[in-house]
């Protein structure tokens, strides 16, 4: 039978079927009831559970027969069950043992290359108008719950998190469709009788993305769209623990008109990630996860000649002036920014500073152990749900180890939320925890382990001090540089605090200042690698490079076009 995709009208609610390719793969009917929804890029062959598809050249490919290398295949699992779900494919392995024989991640990289020469010169406002569609689309409810089904499945975290996970992609998306403003160059005429220089920016080639699992649309959504605006084609790999949006979200914009190898997706995990930041065509990488993984992407990326925005880790501080900030909904913030997502966001706040008396902290701390207490831990399709699973078994181990080192050390656990029971599922689940450190001498170097680790679990560190300026030195002193925030009604102390502070995105009574498309993600110190912020205008600058053409042209003829010596122009002899 045809592999086929539903193609969804942009101009009704209704949902057609279309034919998708013409490939033929008769074993790639989904059982009945096995997902919620149609997944086109799903091939059932004769193993247990559905290989993912690359989406190479406009189509999804099955994977190379491996049949005897399952080795070279990551499972998918459900973290709420740790049930597989699918296999992720390795696409830097080769089809055969032939060395001729090229990967999949060379043949999304062709297509890639083969696209560009069309789609660059394709006019911007073309370019604009079909991403346009692209965000008008991707508004339809029906359509976000699609996509963040198949994040809650794969990633673990509630469905109304996962809707805010992909239309904070769509802002993005919207903002890529005025690209052209930000495209624009500089010209200066006449800078000698006739001559005229005039700077244009213009797209870079084949980029690449290598994205986390914690956003798995939002992320892709970050990078590929810009990308795409900008006049470039492009290969991004998701994250093996997550694939599905991504799949999901290259083939909508497929099924509205984006040509044939514009924008493809492969799979894998370090293997295929070793070939991306080796190879020649490849110009740019983006990308987003921990620090280890990005500082080696950033490492050999460069050394490869590839330019590369690297967003890591981070350890993001909250400041709490007790004696005049808002205490209930203050404290109802830090709960929700600290343990939404099971903690599992960069921009997560994971340290709260108390600023004031040592025996006011104590009712501050009873009251967020208390608002944390009422936050519910399960599956994420189930209706009232707060907290999901972890990523995987090996994330909850190392929470778990990192809140006991921490009580090891001298901290008091005030909310212990290892052990936490959700009925019906055996997943990665770990409840909200918070750990006080108490009273601590910012001239003095922290060192407790749930201080000094990224846990990226619901793991919430609390500490004291007695001054303003003592939480920033503590703030400043703490080698990442995400983002902070401060929680008060005083409009000095705020102002202070902003200007005084180091971190790159700061929030003044907002927990998590991630800003919109308008500007750009703008995270610094240890959390990013490169000098070129993701979205906005630095995201464009990143995708772009800068062609500056000087012209001459007189209109009488025997006029002077230069010699030997070094051309000066504007200076009289």
């Amino acid at each position: 039978m045809m592999l086929a995709t539903r193609l969804r009208s942009i101009r009704s609610n209704t949902i057609i079927t279309a034919a998708f390719s013409t490939q033929s793969i008769d074993s790639n009917d989904s059982p009945p009831g096995r997902f919620k929804y149609d997944a086109p890029w799903l091939h059932y062959s004769n193993h247990n559970h559905p290989d993912v598809m690359n989406f190479i050249n406009g189509s999804f490919r099955p994977p190379a027969d491996t049949d005897g290398m399952r080795s070279s295949y990551i499972e998918c699992r459900d973290p709420s069950t740790n049930e597989v779900l699918s296999y992720v494919p390795e696409s830097s392995i080769k089809d055969d043992s032939a060395s001729t024989t090229p990967s999949e991640l060379e043949k999304a990289v062709t297509a890639a290359k083969e696209a560009y020469p069309s789609w660059s010169s394709t006019p911007v406002q073309t370019r604009q108008r079909l991403l346009l569609e692209y965000a008008h689309f991707l508004h339809k409810k029906e359509v976000r719950e699609e996509i963040a089904y198949w994040i809650t499945l794969e990633n673990g975290k509630t469905m109304a998190d996962a809707m805010g996970d992909v239309w904070r992609g769509l802002e993005v998306v919207e903002a890529a469709t005025r690209v052209g403003n930000d495209m624009m160059g500089d010209s200066l005429q006449n800078l000698s009788s006739g001559l005229d220089t005039t700077s244009y920016r213009v797209p870079l080639g084949v980029c690449a993305g290598i994205a986390p699992f914690n956003f798995p649309a939002m992320i892709p959504l970050w990078m590929a769209p810009l990308s795409l605006a900008t006049g470039n084609t492009y290969v991004l790999k998701p994250s093996e623990k997550t694939p599905s949006a991504a799949m999901l979200l290259a083939s909508y914009l497929n099924d509205l008109g984006l040509p044939p190898g514009v924008l493809n997706v492969v799979n894998g995990s370090r293997d295929t990630v070793d070939e991306i930041l080796t190879h020649p065509d490849i110009k740019a990488i983006s990308f987003v996860g921990s620090n280890s993984a990005g500082e080696y992407i950033h490492d050999i990326g460069s050394k490869n000649g590839k330019r590369v925005q690297a967003n890591l880790g981070a350890k993001n501080h909250a400041t709490i002036l007790m004696d005049d900030a808002d205490r209930a909904s203050t404290i109802k913030a830090i709960v929700g920014a600290a343990f939404g997502a099971a903690g599992q966001r960069c921009m997560a706040l994971s340290v709260i500073i108390l600023v004031g008396d040592m025996s006011e902290s104590q009712g501050w701390l009873d009251e967020i152990v208390q608002e944390a207490k009422k936050l519910k831990v399960g599956n994420g399709f189930q209706e009232g749900v707060d907290v999901g699973p972890l990523i995987s078994k090996e994330a909850t181990e190392r929470a778990e180890r990192i809140i006991q080192s921490s009580i090891d050390e001298g901290a008091a656990c005030r909310l212990d939320g290892r052990g936490v029971v959700v009925d019906g599922y055996s997943g990665n689940f770990l409840g909200p925890t918070v750990i006080d450190l108490n009273c601590v001498n910012p001239n003095e170097l922290i060192t407790n382990s749930a201080y000094t680790e990224e846990i990226f679990a619901p793991v919430l560190t609390v500490m004291t001090v007695p001054a303003l300026d003592d939480a920033i030195k503590i703030t400043n002193s703490n080698d990442y540089g995400n983002g902070c925030a401060i929680f008060t009604s005083s409009g000095a102390a705020a102002r202070k605090y902003q200007f005084e502070i180091e971190a790159g995105q700061v929030g003044i009574n907002v927990p998590i200042p991630v800003p919109l498309p308008f500007f750009s993600f703008t995270g610094n110190k240890a959390s990013i690698r490169g000098d070129v912020n993701f979205y906005g205008k630095s995201g464009v600058h990143f995708f772009t490079q800068l062609k500056t053409v000087t012209s001459n042209w007189q209109y009488q003829k025997g006029a002077d076009l230069g010699g030997v010596t070094m051309p000066v122009v504007g200076k009289k002899h």
